[in-house]
C-alpha cells in the first residue's frame, strides 16, 4: 500500500524534478536575445516597505494533498489583511516560462512571488526581474540544505528561497548486488554479475534532450569538473577533470556496460527497462519508485535505492526543484518577503513533504512518518547533499544544448572526448551572443 501512494506522486514529482527537459529548446531562442539587466533593476529599490494582499504564481499543482493550497490555506487563516491569491498556471514548462517572461517585460505588478524552475533563475536575476535577498531582504538560510541555496544564488547574491528541490538516486537490485556501489569503479566492477544474468547492467537518461545533460553534468561534477564560473558566464568545463568524467561515459557505452538502446533512453524508458527485470542498475528520480516498487513490476521487493556513486564517493546529483522569487515590479514586497520566509519554515516544508515534493530543509527528511511513505528519502537527502546545480548561468538552454550536443557526439562515436570537451566550452563561450 504505501508503495502504491508513492507511485501516485509520480505527475506531480517529474515535472519539479525536470521540468526544464521540456523548456530548455523553444527558450534558447529567449536567452540568446540577451539577459543583460535593464531599467528594472530601478524597480528592485522600490516598495520595500508594501504590505497588503499578493499574488503567488507557480505551474499546475499536481501534488495529490494539494499542497500549493495548503500552504496557501495556512498563511491566509493568520494574516486576513494580507492574504495570498494562488495564480495556478499551466502544467507546460514553456508556456510556464512564457506567463512569467511576459508579466516581467510589461513590468506588470500583479504577479508578486513567482515560482521559478531552478535554470531558470539566474536568467531572472540578471534582467533585474526579482528581487535580491541581501540587507533588509535577507532571509535566513541556515537550516536549508546548501546546493538548494546555491541554485538560488546568482553571482554571489541570493535571488529566491528555494521552495522545492530534488536530486538522482541509483537504483539496483538488491538480490544481485546485496550493498550499492558508492564509485564509478565499483558500479563498473559490477557489470560482470548483469552479464552472468543475462541482462544489462546501468543506463540512465541519454537521449539528446534535457536528460542528457542532466546525465553528462553528474559524471563530469563528480570527477570534480564545472561547467561555467561564478559570474554564470565564463566556461570552466575545458579541464582535465570534466574529460574524465565524460571518459567515463563514453567508455561504458563502448564496451556494453550501457547497452546500446539506452541511447534513445528518457526516464519512462530508462524506468520500464529497470522495472521489467532488464537492468542492475538505473540512474533516475524518486518519483520512478512507486511504479518500480508496484504490483506491476518484475523487480518488486527485489530493488533498493542509493545515492548516485562519485569518483571517490556519493556522486554529485544533478538538482531539479522550484526557487520562490519576489518580482522586483510587487507592490507589496514586505508582504512577500515574509511569505518567502514562510515557504521555508519547517510548518510550509512539511506540507510540501507531504505533497511528495522533496523538502528544502535537512530536518523533513528524519521524520519516521514520512519515511514510511517515502522509503527512499534517507537516500535523497544524502544526494541532495552532495548534489550540483545546473550551470547557473543567465544563459541556461544555450549551454544545456552545447552540453547535450557534444556529449551525445562522443557516445555515438562522431567525437572523440577531447573534441567533445572542446565543444562545449565553445558552445558555452558563444550562449550570450
Amino acid at each position: 500500500m504505501v508503495l502504491k501512494k508513492v507511485s501516485s506522486l509520480r505527475s506531480s514529482l517529474i515535472p519539479r524534478a525536470a521540468v526544464a527537459f521540456t523548456s530548455a529548446a523553444l527558450l534558447a531562442a529567449t536567452f540568446a536575445a540577451g539577459c543583460s539587466s535593464d531599467s528594472s533593476t530601478n524597480a528592485t529599490s522600490q516598495n520595500l516597505t508594501g504590505r497588503g494582499p499578493i499574488t503567488y504564481v507557480e505551474g499546475k499543482d499536481t501534488t495529490e494533498t494539494g499542497a500549493v493550497k495548503q500552504l496557501i490555506d495556512r498563511w491566509n487563516s493568520s494574516h486576513p489583511d494580507e492574504k495570498v491569491t494562488f495564480k495556478e498556471q499551466s502544467n507546460d514548462a514553456s508556456q510556464q516560462y512564457d506567463d512569467l517572461a511576459q508579466h516581467m517585460r510589461a513590468k506588470q505588478s500583479d504577479y508578486d512571488v513567482v515560482a521559478l524552475d531552478v535554470p531558470w533563475t539566474a536568467e531572472f536575476a540578471a534582467k533585474g526581474w526579482i528581487q535580491p535577498l541581501k540587507d533588509s531582504f535577507a532571509i535566513d538560510t541556515s537550516t536549508l540544505l546548501s546546493p538548494p541555496v546555491a541554485s538560488a544564488t546568482y553571482n554571489g547574491t541570493l535571488y529566491a528561497a528555494p521552495r522545492n528541490t530534488n536530486g538522482g538516486l541509483l537504483y539496483y537490485r538488491k538480490d544481485l548486488v546485496p550493498e550499492p556501489p558508492k564509485t564509478w569503479t565499483e558500479l563498473l566492477g559490477d557489470c560482470t554479475k548483469a552479464k552472468d544474468a543475462g541482462i544489462g547492467c546501468y543506463s540512465g537518461q541519454f537521449a539528446p534532450y534535457e536528460g542528457l545533460t542532466v546525465n553528462t553534468a553528474e559524471l563530469i561534477n563528480a570527477y570534480g569538473g564545472s561547467f561555467v564560473g561564478p559570474d554564470g558566464k565564463s566556461p570552466t568545463v575545458n579541464s582535465p577533470q570534466a574529460r574524465a568524467g565524460l571518459q567515463v561515459l563514453v567508455d561504458a557505452y563502448k564496451n556494453g556496460d550501457i547497452p546500446k538502446e539506452a541511447i534513445s533512453f528518457k526516464e519512462p524508458e530508462s524506468q520500464n527497462a529497470f522495472a521489467t527485470g532488464k537492468l542492475l542498475f538505473m540512474r533516475n528520480w524518486p518519483s520512478s519508485f512507486g511504479d518500480v516498487g508496484s504490483d506491476a513490476s518484475a523487480v518488486k521487493d527485489k530493488f533498493g535505492v542509493a545515492p548516485l556513486p562519485g569518483k571517490d564517493g556519493i556522486g554529485a546529483s544533478t538538482l531539479g526543484g522550484y526557487n520562490a522569487a519576489i518580482s522586483s515590479f510587487s507592490k507589496n514586497k514586505a508582504t512577500a518577503l515574509d511569505f518567502l520566509r514562510y515557504l521555508i519554515s519547517e510548518d510550509a516544508q512539511h506540507i510540501v513533504a507531504q505533497g511528495g515534493l522533496p523538502s528544502v530543509r535537512a530536518s523533513v527528511y528524519d521524520d519516521p512518518a514520512l519515511i514510511a511513505k517515502m522509503p527512499y528519502l534517507p537516500a535523497l537527502k544524502d544526494s541532495i547533499a552532495s548534489a550540483v546545480p545546473r550551470p547557473v548561468t543567465p544563459f541556461y538552454p544555450a549551454v544545456s544544448k552545447a552540453i547535450q550536443d557534444n556529449a551525445y557526439a562522443a557516445l555515438t562515436g562522431t567525437k572523440s572526448v577531447d573534441d567533445a570537451i572542446v565543444g562545449m566550452q565553445k558552445g558555452i563561450e558563444t550562449a550570450g551572443s
